[in-house]
């Protein structure tokens, strides 16, 4: 199934969004769309490893009562089975027993007194391994995620896992939540587009690795994957080329 998503006018939703220094945005929706495709579990790859650079360039889409919202993946994480950094290292706990789920499904986790976390759950079922969303690109409903964040600054609305949680309005009540079937949460892939040469299929993006940010253990290891040249990507100054 297919859904169509109306960009906000200005191309604050594209690639070029941040040339919008003035920072006003508005949700009314333009001429122009983009169709969503929701993703079949036997399209994401497994390693962990793989996942994480196949979800860059797919879309994130919550569905809210009133609004739905939709964004560009930018920037993963890979946590995979036997990383010291990862939740799962030492086992199943109740905590983060959706990560143990089979590929394709949330899990969400609580950090730093005050920030939720959207992690996509990447292995066969029983085996803990998953992706980090670290950042997103707004390409609908940019109006709540304005209002969720406290903000018109439109690269301040989901750069970085924090803010984008935030703005999605995503928190444990998404947890386990299967991403590959209609409900709250979704993942998805553009399969169209209308003159908007700038909305890149994930496949055609350049990507780019660097170690992962704010961890201490198994910090050496590349599996921080992103757009190059993203205006969304967080944590810059840490980037490869």
């Amino acid at each position: 199934m297919s859904h169509t998503v109306f960009f906000d006018p200005g191309d604050h939703s594209m690639s070029g969004a941040g040339k919008a220094h003035s920072g006003q945005t508005t949700d009314a929706p333009s001429v122009e769309t983009v169709s969503i495709r929701r993703l079949r579990r036997g399209e994401l790859p497994i390693p962990t490893v793989e996942l994480a650079r196949f979800l860059i360039g797919r879309i994130v889409v919550r569905e809210l009562p009133d609004v739905r919202l939709a964004g560009q993946i930018v920037e993963t994480e890979a946590y995979p089975p036997r990383d010291p950094a990862a939740h799962h290292y030492r086992g199943p706990t109740p905590r983060n027993q959706s990560m143990y789920l089979q590929r394709g499904h949330a899990y969400v986790y609580f950090t730093y007194g005050n920030h939720f976390m959207l992690n996509v759950t990447a292995e066969a079922p029983g085996v803990g391994g998953g992706v980090l969303i670290r950042a997103l690109e707004p390409l609908e409903g940019v109006a709540e995620m304005e209002r969720q964040r406290g903000t018109t600054r439109l690269l301040d609305l989901t750069r970085g896992p924090g803010r984008l949680a935030e703005a999605f309005r995503i928190d444990r009540s998404v947890d386990g939540v299967d991403l590959c079937k209609p409900g709250p949460l979704w993942l998805g892939e553009i399969t169209s587009s209308r003159d908007r040469g700038s909305v890149k299929l994930g496949l055609e993006r350049r990507m780019g690795v660097s170690r992962r940010i704010g961890i201490t253990r198994a910090a050496h290891r590349l599996l921080r994957f992103y757009e190059r040249g993203s205006r969304f990507v967080s944590g810059t100054s840490r980037l490869r080329a």
